[in-house]
Formats: C-alpha cells, structure tokens, sequence
C-alpha cells in the first residue's frame, strides 16, 4: 500500500497585527478554516514571539500524490488570497 506525505511551510506576514493577540486570532481563524476544508493538519512552527511574522507547517497524508498535491497547491492558494496576511515564502516536501 503506497502512502504519501506532504508537507508545506508557509511564511506569512500580518500586516495589520498591532499585538501578538491580534495575530494569534487571525492565525487561528486560518488555522481552522485549513482544517475543516482541507483535511490538513496544522502547526505554527515559528514566529511565536513576533507579532508580524508566522510560519504554519500544513501537512497531508494520503495514497494518491496528485491529490495530496492539489490540496497542498489549493492551501498555498488560500495563504496567498487570505485579507489578513501576506504569503511571502512557501516550500512544499515530500516524506
């Protein structure tokens, strides 16, 4: 049975974030609508201490690599349209 894990590292900045609470809900209101729609996990990875700055890890398992692509693509998609924040950087990997 073939399994496929993808991961994407995605660096947002939040612009209008005057404090580390303003982030923390614009982030966590991310978080979530990438969980329910995408069936992906979600973790912030870095940034913590910063009130501008994040990094969130989204990973997918599946058994087909083209769909756990193409759900990766559509969350890089989602990051980069988001109101809130600004994808500056992303990398998808393969484990």
């Amino acid at each position: 049975m073939a399994t496929t894990t993808g991961l994407v590292h995605l660096q947002l900045h939040v612009a209008q974030a005057q404090s580390l609470k303003d982030k923390r809900r614009v982030v966590k209101s991310f978080r979530q609508r990438l969980t329910n729609g995408f069936n992906v996990s979600v973790a912030e990875v870095d940034g913590q201490d910063t009130h501008r700055f994040v990094v969130l890890a989204v990973a997918m398992v599946g058994s087909d690599r083209r769909y756990v692509e193409g759900a990766l693509q559509q969350v890089v998609n989602a990051a980069r349209n988001h109101r809130d924040m600004v994808l500056t950087d992303h990398e998808i990997e393969w484990l």
